[in-house]
C-alpha cells in the first residue's frame, strides 16, 4: 500500500477540540511493528490505534495501541475512541457491526458497548480487562519531584501514594487543593529519579494526581503527567482514571457498593474532559469497573508511506 486512511476523534468529550485526541488506523494490515511506532510518533498524539483481524473469529478485533515512545497493553480513550470510529462502519473485516465491541489486546479482551442517538454512535463504554492491583507505595518527596510542588501538599489521609492498575500500572497521589493541582508542572528530572527507584510495568513511570472533597467525593479533578512517554501532560486518561476509582472504592469501608464516579481532567491545558465510571464492590472485593465517554469526530485523511 502506498497510503493509509486514519481518522482522528476527540474522546471524552461532547465538543470538538476539547477531550484528548485519537488517531484510529482501521485497518492496520501489512504494516510492520516500527511502522506503528513512526506513525504513531510523527501524531505525537498520547496514543494511536492501529486495527487488526482478530485471531480468534469470535472478537471483533485486533487492537495495538502506541504512545509517541513505544506500544501499551491497555489504554481508556484509545479503546473508547476506536470503537466510535469502528462503530460508524458497517462492519469490521467482514462481519456486521453489532452493539458490543470485543477488542484483543495486549492486556487481554476489552469488552466494549455502543451507545447510539438517532442511529449514530455517539459514545462507548469499555470494561478494564484486569482486576484492581495495588503495587509498592511511593514517597511523599518522590511525587512533589516529579511535580515541581512541596511535599507538604501530597496528602496521604486516606491512602499514600501508591502504584494502582486496571490493565496499565500508574502511580496516583491525592493532593490537598486545587490550587496545588492548578500548580503541579511536570520535571523531567523528576520522573528519570522515580523511574530509576521504582518498579513498573507496561510502560514508563506516570502520575495521575487528584483532588476529591468530602463534599462530592464521588466528583474528582485530576490531571496525568508522562513525560517519559513523550506526554508531558494527557488531557483524559481512562485507565489512570479506572484505576484510581477502583482503588478509592476498594478503600472505602462499605462491603457491598455500585458506585457512579466522574472524573474530570484537562481543565488546565484548556481540553476539559468527562471520564464516567463505574464501579462494583462486593464482599470488600471490587469485582467490575466500566469506563464510558462521549467522542466528536475531528479529522480524516491519508498517510503516505511510499513516494
Amino acid at each position: 500500500m502506498n497510503t493509509l486512511p486514519y481518522v482522528t476523534v476527540d474522546v471524552f468529550t461532547s465538543s470538538r477540540f476539547e477531550g484528548n485526541p485519537l488517531a484510529v488506523i482501521s485497518d492496520a494490515r501489512g504494516l510492520s511493528d516500527a511502522a506503528m511506532q513512526k506513525i504513531a510518533t510523527e501524531f505525537n498524539y498520547s496514543e494511536v490505534t492501529f486495527v487488526l483481524p482478530p485471531e480468534n473469529p469470535e472478537n471483533s478485533a485486533r487492537v495495538r495501541i502506541f504512545t509517541p515512545t513505544m506500544e501499551i497493553p491497555f489504554a481508556g480513550h484509545p479503546n473508547v475512541g476506536t470503537a466510535f470510529v469502528l462503530g460508524q462502519q458497517a462492519e469490521i473485516f467482514g462481519k456486521p457491526v453489532g452493539e458490543k465491541l470485543r477488542f484483543e489486546e495486549k492486556a487481554g479482551i476489552v469488552e466494549v458497548g455502543l451507545n447510539r442517538s438517532s442511529g449514530r454512535v455517539t459514545s462507548a463504554a469499555i470494561r478494564a480487562p484486569q482486576p484492581l492491583t495495588i503495587g509498592d507505595t511511593i514517597t511523599r518527596e518522590t511525587i512533589a519531584g516529579c511535580i515541581s510542588l512541596d511535599p507538604g501538599v501530597i496528602a496521604t489521609t486516606s491512602h499514600a501514594p501508591v502504584f494502582a492498575s486496571v490493565g496499565l500500572n500508574f502511580a496516583v497521589a491525592e493532593l490537598n487543593g486545587l490550587g496545588a493541582l492548578a500548580a503541579a508542572r511536570p520535571n523531567l528530572a523528576g520522573f528519570q529519579a522515580a523511574a530509576g527507584r521504582q518498579t513498573t510495568s507496561g510502560h514508563d513511570f506516570s502520575l495521575f494526581v487528584y483532588v476529591r472533597t468530602s463534599e462530592n467525593p464521588w466528583h474528582i479533578r485530576a490531571r496525568m503527567f508522562a513525560p517519559l512517554d513523550n506526554v508531558p501532560e494527557d488531557p483524559a486518561t481512562g485507565s489512570a482514571s479506572a484505576a484510581l476509582a477502583a482503588y478509592i472504592v476498594s478503600l472505602a469501608p462499605d462491603a457491598d457498593m455500585n458506585v457512579g464516579i466522574t472524573i474530570e481532567q484537562g481543565v488546565e491545558m484548556g481540553r476539559r474532559s468527562i471520564i464516567a465510571l463505574d464501579v462494583v464492590k462486593a464482599g470488600g472485593v471490587v469485582t467490575d469497573v466500566m469506563i464510558s465517554g462521549s467522542c466528536v469526530p475531528v479529522m480524516r485523511g491519508e498517510i503516505t508511506l511510499h513516494d
